[in-house]
């Protein structure tokens, strides 16, 4: 016995060596070479405004769904998380199965954005989109896909627009009941975080404290991550995976004063939205007037937008046409990545196709 497992000792061996070999030549090609290009899908730009961007892809399918589909990003994030590289690109997917693809994009705020305020958002942002879009495919309807707080916008915005022009309406891991993220309530309890203070000397809450912010609520995250990048300095596709993540999740953007005064205020503070007291512009928000399809999806392992979080959102919208999916998978793997192109990407395409017709 003892001799036959000898062959594969030697064996395990120059793997091991192999492979460390190849974590050494290859580590010193990852600390040389740029950053990888994301976002790269074909797309014109149609409006550019400030923080506000509003893209157009170009269409990858002889035959295209009636129905626009505009996705609206977080604004703590860039948009490329939608759009990574050919083959991992929701954008992609949802171009070469027939769907006009938008997207509603952020940039760093202007110092004179500083004041810009949830109203902006809601009230001008989103409705510019919204009527450019109309104009450039002449379609009186338009899905709306919300990421994150991009889904709290367009929830708000659905709420406030009840006879507007969309015809659904999807959510990614959005929190409604925002007493329930905890490691977000701790840093910014107000007992301790003086928000006044922070906007008042910044202008614009700093994209390092939320980037720290987000990295305190796995504190040992990037360690384990920079870990397993080391072991597996050998394998080509882990080393691209990782460099494509590590550069979104760490592309964050600074936030404008008001706007995050005023989220912190009624959401983290007030948790006005899930008691039934939020408003926008001095207009009351209801999301039971919300009435067309919708879709929430949520990810089983969401460290940032827990499952506590979410799970009001299905029962506080009106409408009969209405489903909640929780899919395996994180916060970020949910929309990007292998998980995602397994498991949420045909799901998305499964729902849509009948209500885009």
């Amino acid at each position: 016995m003892a001799q036959a497992a000898q062959p594969d000792l030697v064996e395990q061996a120059r793997i091991a060596f192999d492979r460390a070999l190849q974590r050494n030549i290859k580590g010193l090609g990852y600390f040389a070479s740029p950053a990888p290009v994301l976002g790269a899908s074909p797309k014109d730009v149609l409006i550019q405004r400030g923080t506000m961007n509003l893209y157009h892809y170009r269409a990858q399918s002889d035959e295209v769904y009636r129905v626009p589909l505009l996705l609206v990003m977080a604004t703590t994030n860039r948009g490329y998380i939608f759009d990574m590289v050919p083959g991992q690109s929701l954008v992609e997917f949802l171009l070469k199965r027939g769907y006009d693809v938008f997207m509603l994009d952020w940039s760093p705020p202007r110092p004179d954005e500083r004041n810009l305020s949830l109203a902006d958002y809601v009230l001008d942002f989103i409705p510019s989109a919204i009527d450019r879009i109309a104009e450039e495919t002449g379609e009186p309807d338009v899905t709306v896909v919300g990421y994150c707080f991009g889904g709290v916008l367009s929830l708000l915005w659905a709420a406030l627009h009840p006879d507007g022009p969309m015809k659904n309406l999807v959510t990614f891991t959005t929190p409604v009941d925002f007493k329930q993220m905890e490691m977000f309530q701790a840093w910014s309890d107000q007992r301790f975080f003086d928000v006044d203070r922070l906007v008042d000397s910044f202008g614009c809450c700093p994209a390092d404290m939320l980037y720290t912010s987000f990295s305190m609520l796995r504190p040992a995250g990037q360690i384990a991550g920079n870990i397993r990048l080391l072991d597996n300095l050998w394998n080509d596709e882990f080393v691209k995976s990782f460099r494509m993540f590590d550069r979104w999740a760490t592309d964050m953007l600074p936030l404008a004063g008001e706007y995050f005064r005023e989220t912190t205020k009624k959401l983290m503070w007030e948790n006005r939205l899930k008691e039934g007291t939020m408003e926008v512009g001095g207009r009351a928000v209801d999301l039971k007037t919300i009435t067309v399809p919708f879709l929430h999806v949520a990810a089983e392992h969401d460290h940032i937008v827990p499952s506590a979080a979410s799970a009001p959102l299905i029962d506080m919208i009106g409408s009969t046409d209405k489903e909640e999916v929780v899919l395996k998978g994180g916060h970020v793997s949910l929309v990007a990545g292998g998980n995602a192109i397994k498991r949420l990407w045909p799901r998305l395409d499964q729902w849509l196709q009948e209500r885009s017709l």
